[in-house]
């Protein structure tokens, strides 16, 4: 049976909060206050006593340096539940940290940013990983959408949006009109992949071994996807698979072009496929308005040049890419009921709060 709690009443016993999801890092936003965590995606646990070591940014600095029986776990891979125990402490963990000392009454009604295309079996296991982790209301939203709201991109009207979300595990592409999906893809083919070619690279061409972390600080400092204006370049250093010895070596902006090249190339055929199939009206609107890039590979120099180039029409990267869908679940959570139509799998709770 449910019964109503009040609003205001729901606000004083209750602290709402949303959370990107993310294969590479999780962001939480607090109603009222913003984004007030960022960590990395990453758990830490203890092999011989099954407990959890670390979380988050701690985490991470373990990754390639623990001893046999700790292991650093992604939780997450490609946006998605891989380790149900291990990805429910990270949401408890953050959830309690983002809720402060301080604790409501009430668990936190929480919306949850996931890639979209993802199964149901993969929605009830977020849902469940999250009401576990103290939760009392539970919603889904796609990714894609919910960078468009974070981005105050007209979802509503009767307009086509085109919003392209390169995170860390998976792309999520979409087109979004009258408050729905009109069409939307999911690629895994993100942040993580690059990183992967850029350490087979590495190993191909120079017969030197580095770990996730290193390739990925190589695609921050020299990554590019067109030639640049001045090279760019910065040493690293790994493990020489022919010696066996520690070696140093520098790597420019080309060789990370050559490295990424084909899953960038994948990441506009997407694009191109989804243009492909949409409603000519929609198309239209997406020639005259252009199309919004966010997520960490926004970031990445010169992609908005190499999209126009290959797609035609204009590239926007919207304001502070890395936090687009986190504010956007933030926005959700301000206004339900006007959201609902696109949560996934809507929430069945004992109670319900009285707008």
């Amino acid at each position: 049976m449910k019964f109503q709690i009040p609003k205001k009443i729901r606000e004083r016993l209750s602290r709402d909060i949303g959370i990107d999801l993310g294969t590479a890092n999780t962001l939480v936003y607090l109603r009222g206050k913003g984004v007030v965590i960022n960590e990395p995606s990453v758990v830490a646990v203890n092999q011989k006593t099954g407990q959890v070591v670390a979380v988050g940014q701690q985490a991470k600095d373990m990754l390639g340096r623990t001893p046999g029986h700790i292991v650093a776990v992604r939780p997450l891979v490609d946006g998605v539940v891989s380790d149900f125990e291990v990805a429910e402490e990270m949401l408890s963990y953050l959830i309690h940290k983002a809720q402060g000392k301080d604790k409501p009454l009430l668990g936190p009604r929480v919306v949850i940013g996931v890639p979209s295309g993802i199964t149901n079996v993969e929605i009830r296991a977020v849902r469940d990983a999250a009401r576990n982790a103290g939760a009392s209301e539970v919603y889904i939203i796609e990714e894609a959408f919910a960078g468009a709201v974070g981005a105050r991109l007209p979802v509503h009207e009767p307009t086509g949006t085109m919003i392209v979300d390169i995170g860390g595990g998976t792309t999520d592409i979409a087109l979004i009109s009258l408050g729905g999906m009109v069409r939307s893809k999911n690629v895994r083919i993100a942040g993580d992949t690059l990183n992967q070619d850029i350490a087979s690279y590495i190993r191909n061409e120079f017969k030197i071994l580095i770990g996730e972390r290193t390739a990925e600080e190589i695609k921050i400092a020299v990554g590019s996807v067109v030639k640049q204006p001045l090279p760019l370049q910065t040493t690293i250093r790994g493990r020489d698979l022919v010696s066996g010895l520690p070696r140093e070596i520098v790597v420019t902006d080309t060789d990370v072009r050559e490295a990424i090249g084909p899953s960038i190339a994948s990441i506009i055929e997407a694009i191109k496929e989804v243009l492909e199939n949409a409603p000519p009206e929609v198309v239209s609107d997406v020639m005259r308005r252009g199309i919004f890039v966010t997520g960490g590979g926004a970031l990445l120099r010169g992609l908005s040049e190499l999209l126009v180039a290959e797609l035609k029409v204009p590239i926007h990267t919207v304001d502070d890419p890395l936090t687009t869908v986190v504010r956007g679940t933030g926005l959700v959570l301000e206004d339900v009921e006007k959201y609902r139509p696109v949560l996934l799998d809507d929430d069945d709770t004992n109670y319900y709060y009285a707008q």
